[in-house]
């Protein structure tokens, strides 16, 4: 079954001296102020597009991992997966870091690299993003 999910955006005034409203609109779990000051310099506690993709990201790469997992027979005790975007005015997007740490009982080091690496090839965020010239991963099993 296809899912879609929404949200807008409300944007007032220039790009420089404007400010906006990003509201999740699927889940109505809140809406965030955005700013370019925010985006291109310190987030001064507003959100910008690179932090909503790193959400994106970070959470699809980690249920990515648990399926793949899954079905090699391992279930994961825990998987924390943060993800770190890279915002070059100018330039867009110019890298994601993902980071790894599981804890999966019995599964060797070799599986569990070939499993991240697996998931970060497959995750429909990661597919989304392939745009993006430099997406690494560091991976650890703990």
């Amino acid at each position: 079954m296809a899912t879609t999910r929404n949200a807008h955006t409300v944007w007032n005034g220039t790009l420089m001296d404007g400010e906006g409203t990003v509201s999740l609109d699927s889940s109505n779990v809140g809406s965030y102020a955005v700013s370019w000051p925010s985006r291109a310099e310190e987030a001064n506690g507003k959100t910008s597009p690179e932090e909503l993709i790193a959400a994106a990201h970070s959470s699809c790469y980690s249920m990515a991992l648990s399926h793949g997992l899954a079905g090699k027979g391992y279930t994961a005790t825990r998987i924390t997966t943060s993800a770190a975007v890279t915002f070059q005015p100018g330039e867009g997007i110019t890298g994601i870091v993902l980071t790894v740490e599981a804890e999966i009982p019995e599964l060797s080091e070799a599986d569990f690299q070939a499993a991240a690496e697996d998931a970060k090839k497959n995750c429909p965020v990661s597919q989304a993003l392939a745009g993006v010239k430099n997406i690494t991963l560091d991976a650890k099993l703990v």
